[in-house]
């Protein structure tokens, strides 16, 4: 376990239970948190492109199935539902999360506004697979598959693992079958700082949430109020790292796993990472794991890109 590490370190699916996930899209609504409008402002302007295979491609008379890794709410994906109903009439939508109350509640608010979609959740961690693949059911005959991995959630993961998750996804899919993968850019770095440090302690909240549920869960004594919230950038590995910092010296007792954990004043668990990329890198990435970098869209400022990876 993490805890008994040295660094401290705790995976981010922790975050990810019915309270962190509320915390999550309380952080998307946060001025300071660019990520998530400028995202959605990319797909507002290029949905239609984004969903169209290349023109000359053999897929572009298939109907589209939209998968999403990582789906939480759909807030940003309903642009891209919208653009596909009115291509093609009616939608497939199988979003996956490790969040049952998030599907649950993605899924009301899609098929409200959309009956024209039907949407098939999954509860599943698709990080932590061990094949290839990603498990999904097959697409039918006459259809495609677009899998959305938008939100820069890619930017979570070390380069090594990133790429391993790149390819399972590239063994599931087919000729004319595509991903949409959403990166953030590195920039300056009082912004990048701000993002994951609000004034409002929001992100604080999300952070310590994970002790919180490590009480619920595992039957653990943390006072999360003996943990300060620390965001760093890490300029040399191009990264935003998420800390939990103890402020006294203390002992936290996990009674469902008979463990005692000790800390010193000021030692941390490392509970994220967030990697910033430079022009470029995303569709180097898209075509080491065996996609044709077809198109990548940019907001004016280029802090954020969208890029679009097929299967020729």
């Amino acid at each position: 376990m993490g805890l008994t590490s040295a660094p401290k370190w705790l995976p981010p699916w922790l975050f990810y239970d019915a309270a962190g996930s509320r915390l999550f899209e309380a952080i998307t609504e946060l001025p300071e948190y660019y990520l998530t409008r400028t995202e959605r402002s990319i797909l507002a302007a290029h949905a239609p492109e984004m969903i169209a295979p290349a023109p000359a491609h053999t897929a572009n008379h298939l109907k589209l199935r939209i998968t999403e890794l990582g789906a939480g709410s759909a807030d940003k994906t309903r642009l891209l539902l919208r653009a596909a109903v009115e291509r093609q009439g009616t939608v497939r939508y199988e979003p996956l999360d490790v969040s049952a109350s998030a599907l649950r509640a993605a899924r009301e608010r899609i098929e409200r506004e959309f009956p024209a979609v039907s949407v098939a959740p999954q509860v599943v961690d698709y990080t932590r697979g061990n094949g290839s693949g990603l498990g999904l059911e097959p697409v039918e005959s006459g259809e495609r598959r677009l899998v959305l991995y938008i939100g820069s959630s890619i930017g979570n993961f070390e380069h090594e693992d990133a790429m391993r998750l790149l390819r399972r996804v590239r063994e599931a899919l087919r000729p004319g079958d595509g991903l949409l993968l959403g990166v953030d850019l590195v920039k300056e770095e009082h912004t990048l700082l701000a993002a994951y440090n609000d004034a409002a302690g929001v992100t604080a909240a999300f952070n310590r949430n994970m002790l919180e549920r490590l009480n619920h869960e595992l039957g653990a004594n943390f006072d999360v109020d003996n943990f300060a919230h620390r965001a760093v950038w890490n300029r040399g590995a191009s990264r935003i790292e998420m800390h939990l910092e103890s402020r006294y010296a203390q002992r936290v007792r996990l009674a469902s796993l008979d463990l005692d954990v000790r800390f010193a004043q000021g030692e941390t668990i490392h509970t994220e990472n967030s990697y910033k990329y430079a022009p470029g890198q995303a569709e180097a990435m898209l075509v080491q794991a065996g996609f044709k970098a077809e198109q990548c869209w940019m907001d004016e400022r280029g802090w954020f890109a969208v890029c679009l990876g097929e299967v020729a």
